[in-house]
């Protein structure tokens, strides 16, 4: 049977490596007067140090309060003024820097972020006010939300053993009260040079123009040393491994499971299969486990599987998991709807795939990648992933090729291991509900 796949976006890629070692990625669209820009640095949840929990999304906040140049909020004046918007976000293996302009102001984008390449105003004042801040943010999202933090952190401490990969990445409060101004310049000495970074501009410009803004606002810059990256290695699991938690707001009980998947840089094509085998697990109600726990079992009301505890099979290095997670009823146990889902990866072990449904669900997920890469932002994301994980961004193209090898028989026996005696669960109990 012919595999059926979809077209493969086509962006004319130009790379450049600047003397103090900044990679350059440049993706020209001359389709809108739009152009994103963004800036990956190599250091992320699973690069912070020991006792300072939390410090990479800290020292994240701690990049919007001024720089060489600019005062406190200019930075946020000088890109709303142009029309345009910006954010940042921590992920375990970067932390990324990001506006989309009018292509008139992409000089000044530039300008942005080369400023606090160069030096960010880390002083007395403005870190206690961003502790503040994130303490703020973890009450928000974590402690006063019902599954606040389920599974992505609480999870990691079953599945994990070694800190880089175990600890809490939001932070603890203890740990981020106790962060000194020489902790966050030393961790920009060490983690901020250039040579750790990935400069990706996308939209509406002229190539050789571009290349000539970028010299000049970031050539200057000089380079330092770059960080070694930390070992994350860890062992795969040799027993199950269970922890139970009670969240006081939860309506419903939940459970949470993980499994080791192969190394998702170092081996893509066994890494594959598995981003499929999450899709015909549980996108869409056409699927394995929406069918079985939901529809039949009527046992679980809302469930998901994926790759990646922050959720984006394609920007995590190794060790990462795939994980299914269940908000389930309270007549039904954890150990219900486990052994239910278990049953429902034998029979796919066992029996395999069905007709037409590899197919569907492989254009199920370009059709997604496409939809995020569209816009000139989520195509300036994506490109500067591919190109810092993977030190290509040109996978971004070849993911309909690469996708389209994957064999209904590498899927099946993807199923099969996931094993009880291969993961990691999380039972949460529901002191809401009560």
């Amino acid at each position: 049977m012919p595999r059926a796949t979809l077209p493969a976006p086509s962006y004319p890629l130009v790379h450049q490596t600047l003397d103090n070692g900044l990679r350059v990625l440049l993706a020209p669209d001359r389709s809108a007067p739009v152009v994103g820009v963004a800036v990956y640095y190599d250091v992320g949840i699973r690069s912070e140090p020991e006792g300072r929990t939390g410090f990479a999304h800290l020292f994240e906040h701690l990049m919007f309060q001024g720089s060489a140049n600019l005062d406190k909020l200019a930075h946020f004046r000088y890109v709303q003024s142009s029309g345009g918007t910006f954010n940042g976000s921590t992920h375990l293996d970067y932390t990324n820097y990001f506006e989309v302009l009018p292509s008139n102001a992409l000089s000044r984008g530039l300008f942005l972020e080369a400023d606090r390449m160069r030096s960010p105003r880390i002083t007395e004042e403005n870190l206690r006010n961003q502790i503040a801040v994130v303490k703020e943010e973890i009450r928000v999202n974590v402690l006063n939300r019902p599954y606040g933090g389920f599974p992505w952190l609480l999870l990691p401490p079953v599945l994990f053993d070694t800190f880089p990969n175990a600890h809490n990445g939001y932070g603890d409060f203890v740990d981020l009260e106790s962060a000194t101004v020489d902790d966050a310049e030393d961790f920009f000495r060490r983690c901020y040079p250039p040579s750790n970074a990935v400069l990706s501009v996308a939209g509406d410009f002229d190539p050789d123009e571009a290349l000539a803004m970028v010299q000049g606002h970031f050539g200057d810059l000089p380079a330092r040393e770059t960080p070694p990256r930390p070992d994350f290695s860890e062992p795969d699991l040799d027993g199950e491994r269970r922890k139970s938690t009670e969240d006081p707001l939860a309506p419903l009980p939940a459970v949470a499971a993980g499994w080791r998947v192969p190394d998702p840089v170092g081996d893509f094509a066994a890494y594959l299969p598995y981003v499929v085998l999450a899709e015909v697990l549980s996108d869409g109600d056409a699927s394995r486990l929406e069918q079985r726990l939901v529809q039949k079992d009527r046992t679980v009301t809302q469930l998901a599987t994926y790759l990646s505890l922050m959720g984006d099979p394609f920007d995590v290095r190794d060790p990462t998991a795939l994980v299914f997670q269940a908000h389930h009823a309270p007549t039904a146990t954890a150990d219900v709807v486990l052994d239910a889902a278990t049953e429902e990866f034998d029979r796919l072990a066992t029996d395999g795939l069905l007709p037409g449904e590899l197919e569907r669900v492989r254009a199920r997920i370009l059709a997604q990648v496409f939809r995020d890469v569209d816009p000139v932002l989520g195509r300036t994301l994506a490109l500067a992933a591919f190109e810092q994980i993977h030190g290509r961004a040109e996978m971004l193209t070849e993911l309909p090729a690469q996708l389209a090898a994957v064999t209904a028989e590498q899927v099946q026996e993807a199923a099969g291991t996931l094993r009880p005696d291969r993961r990691a669960v999380l039972e949460l109990a529901a002191g809401g509900a009560r």
